[in-house]
């Protein structure tokens, strides 16, 4: 049996997964989400703020798919201007800012570099008009403003950019943020605004009334094994890269569908890869790739070819890599990556809607409302950017369809995305501040991601942590198990905490005290361990060196 004594559980853990199931068998429920990526969870913050009774059911973990998955960036599309989508960067900067300031913690600015490259795509008459439109579309203002930089100011900022191949850079605002943390974040909103919401529980099979309407889903609890039905007037289909997969299993798959890619970053150490600022460059075949120094690691990415394989596991091929490598070599010809280099890896996968004639890169990441004759409202396409904006869309045809007048207000952008919120990001400096003094023994990467993942409750984490005598990573753990509806490491691990993305060589140190945290609050016998040590130890071969071939 789980072990709750001397814990403080919120209302949302896996301690409190039998209330909430049965919950949501014995309701009737104005919507019904089926996903729990960052949409389907911008779509219940928005239904529950407005008062409408919210439930949303996730197959897996919470940011399981493509939430996790991501540069980790929010931005405002720049690379849309070279497609003329001038609508895209207005409303992505619009946005931008807004989710800023509603987790200054969490999304946080950090000066991009475009280098300008002999023989390169783009000319700095080219570039400083991109970063001019860019500014004035997504409303840039301030510090983040645009500049271009000169040649000795460039090699200044990267002294590892080849000296003879540089002619200067534009320098603009892009943020950085952890793209789960947003979805668990989101997530935990919406549950303090009343939704009912679970994860590990797929959906089986859509409900339907006399008329042929649907009004509810079958369920079942992946862990528990338990089936339930969920009433609900309307159902939204939010399963990112599984929206086809329902609107087949509603009988309503017709005209447009998805174009699914694969998109994969690297990671490298700092030190192998000593890299300050990020970097935005065009590579020769026409694509751009991200290069993000972050706590202690460099990442890059990312590779953007259609995908037809397993949803749940995109492998990181060979070929993958190969051609991130390729790419970083013609950007710092010095540099000598290699795969043995790489630390770790992830692929993901994105939903984008078909576009005849298209590759997958020129494909917009436009979104979608269908709606079908039996009522299934399906959310397709879409951008991690702007997630509250599609779901403000969804809930806006809810509203309008179930003759709710008083609920029609979003307000989701006065909802901040934590408990104690920060007024700005200047406070969030301050902060962070004080936390590398209170705890430089942890050193100042271990405290910046605390901040960046918690904001103020990194301090309780930290402060356990010391208290206790245990590793920040233990403490976070725990946190996690008490609040964020873990149930399984791999949930902590990959999602709640991005060690295993970001710091693998401290997973591997610490699993063994992770496990055993794992089965005693949980109450796991030996196999379950043994089970849960191997899925874990499974996954991290699969995100590191040696990398599959695609005849494998």
């Amino acid at each position: 049996m789980p072990d709750q004594h001397n814990t403080q559980h919120s209302g949302f853990s896996f301690f409190q997964r039998e209330q909430i199931l049965k919950e949501l068998a014995a309701e009737a429920f104005d919507v019904v989400i089926i996903g729990g990526g960052i949409t389907g969870a911008g779509i219940a913050l928005d239904a529950a703020s407005r008062g409408l009774k919210t439930a949303l059911i996730e197959k897996g973990d919470f940011a399981g798919g493509t939430s996790s998955r991501s540069t980790k960036l929010i931005h405002g599309g720049l690379r849309y201007l070279k497609q003329l989508q001038f609508h895209v960067v207005a409303e992505t900067g619009r946005e931008r800012a807004i989710v800023h300031h509603l987790a200054p913690h969490l999304v946080v600015p950090e000066k991009m570099m475009l280098p300008v490259l002999k023989g390169g795509s783009m000319g700095k008459g080219m570039i400083w008009m991109g970063l001019t439109m860019y500014d004035l579309l997504a409303g840039v203002k301030g510090d983040d403003r645009r500049r271009m930089l000169s040649k000795a100011e460039t090699l200044q900022k990267v002294p590892l950019l080849p000296e003879e191949k540089v002619k200067g850079s534009g320098y603009y605002a892009e943020y950085m943020t952890d793209d789960a943390r947003l979805t668990i974040e989101v997530v935990k909103t919406a549950v303090r605004h009343g939704a009912r919401v679970i994860n590990y529980t797929e959906v089986t099979d859509l409900l339907y009334d006399g008329k042929g309407m649907i009004n509810g889903v079958s369920c079942t609890d992946r862990l528990g094994g338990r089936t339930l039905t969920v009433q609900g007037r309307f159902v939204v289909n939010a399963a990112g890269p599984w929206v086809d997969d329902l609107r087949r299993k509603d009988n309503s798959l017709k005209g447009k569908h998805l174009f699914i890619t694969k998109g994969v970053h690297l990671v490298f150490n700092k030190e192998t890869f000593p890299l300050d600022n990020p970097i935005y460059f065009d590579i020769p075949d026409g694509r751009m790739l991200f290069l993000i120094p972050r706590h202690g690691i460099t990442y890059a990415g990312t590779t953007d070819t259609p995908y037809t394989g397993d949803k749940d596991h995109p492998p990181v091929l060979e070929e993958d890599v190969d051609y991130i490598l390729n790419a970083i070599r013609y950007l710092f010809p010095t540099l000598s990556l290699d795969e043995k280099d790489v630390l770790s890896s992830w692929a993901g996968i994105r939903p984008l809607i078909y576009e005849e004639g298209k590759s997958a890169s020129e494909i917009s990441r436009k979104d979608e409302i269908f709606i079908s004759e039996h009522g299934l409202i399906s959310m397709a396409g879409g951008k991690l950017t702007g997630y509250r904006k599609m779901a403000e869309k969804v809930v806006n045809t809810i509203v309008r369809k179930g003759g709710w007048p008083g609920k029609r207000k979003c307000h989701t952008k006065n909802i901040p995305l934590t408990e104690a919120p920060f007024a700005r990001q200047e406070t969030v400096m301050a902060f962070r501040e004080e936390m590398q003094k209170r705890f430089a023994h942890y050193g100042d990467h271990e405290v910046d991601e605390m901040v960046m993942k918690y904001g103020r409750k990194a301090e309780d984490i930290l402060a356990g942590a010391e208290k206790e005598g245990k590793t920040p990573a233990i403490a976070e753990a725990e946190y996690a198990l008490d609040h964020e509806m873990v149930c399984e490491p791999l949930d902590f691990l990959e999602r709640r905490s991005g060690r295993l993305l970001f710091d693998i060589a401290g997973v591997r140190k610490d699993l063994e005290d992770i496990l055993s945290l794992f089965a005693g609050r949980l109450g796991w016998d030996g196999e379950k361990r043994r089970n849960e040590e191997q899925k874990v130890r499974e996954r991290m071969q699969e995100i590191t060196p040696p990398f599959a071939s695609p005849r494998t």
